[in-house]
């Protein structure tokens, strides 16, 4: 098969990032056959090695994008910093991706970026929009608040978030229901705790 007709198979998965392995099914060969063919079409410039099996066919590579591929086949959703900031809720740009998922918690290294990938017990994942078959969600401004300081909380007793602006329309009450999902009662009164200190400072120096 030519490199032009193995780009046509892959352009005809409707994917912008696939990994080896779905490049060895649209081929049908063994998945180090798949990795070296696709090593070849990097080398003429068709396609973008991302991270290890993971490679962008088309476009530029966009988190909510790649996200899917690096966690698959858990689900995942951008969260964190990196949804706060896309609210603007901060002025800091984060370094890396902040995301939560129900894979195991670890950070990747892509040439596009680190994605730093968080584990959330499954009673917490939720609250975001967005998501599309190729495409993970954003956590809503409520919910990436929660988010980051539920999993700063699990390490560290006091949880601050400097110069953080509150959208208009932003509900309190969104982030309670979340508290009251929270399965372990030392989590649940830390978190609560610091998440009210943390809106409560924002909403003083709004006013």
């Amino acid at each position: 098969m030519r490199s032009l007709d193995k780009y046509t198979l892959l352009l005809a998965l409707g994917r912008p990032v696939i990994t080896t392995g779905e490049a060895a099914v649209a081929w049908d060969v063994p998945p180090v056959s798949a990795a070296k063919q696709l090593s070849r079409l990097m080398a003429a410039g068709a396609i973008t090695k991302l991270a290890h099996g993971v490679w962008q066919v088309t476009g530029t590579p966009d988190p909510s994008v790649v996200l899917p591929v690096l966690t698959n086949p858990y689900p995942s959703y951008v969260s964190g910093w990196s949804a706060l900031s896309r609210h603007g809720m901060i002025e800091q740009i984060p370094r890396g991706v902040f995301a939560v998922s129900l894979d195991r918690a670890r950070t990747v290294e892509t040439t596009s970026g680190r994605y730093e990938i968080h584990h959330i017990h499954p009673e917490l994942f939720g609250g975001f929009a967005g998501t599309t078959g190729i495409r993970a969600g954003i956590a809503t401004a409520e919910k990436a608040l929660f988010d980051i300081v539920y999993l700063l909380s699990t390490h560290s007793g006091t949880v601050t978030i400097p110069e953080l602006d509150l959208p208009d329309g932003f509900d309190d009450s969104i982030l309670q229901q979340w508290i009251d999902k929270i399965p372990s009662r030392r989590l649940m009164t830390i978190t609560a705790t610091n998440l009210s200190r943390i809106v409560e400072t924002a909403s003083s120096q709004l006013g």
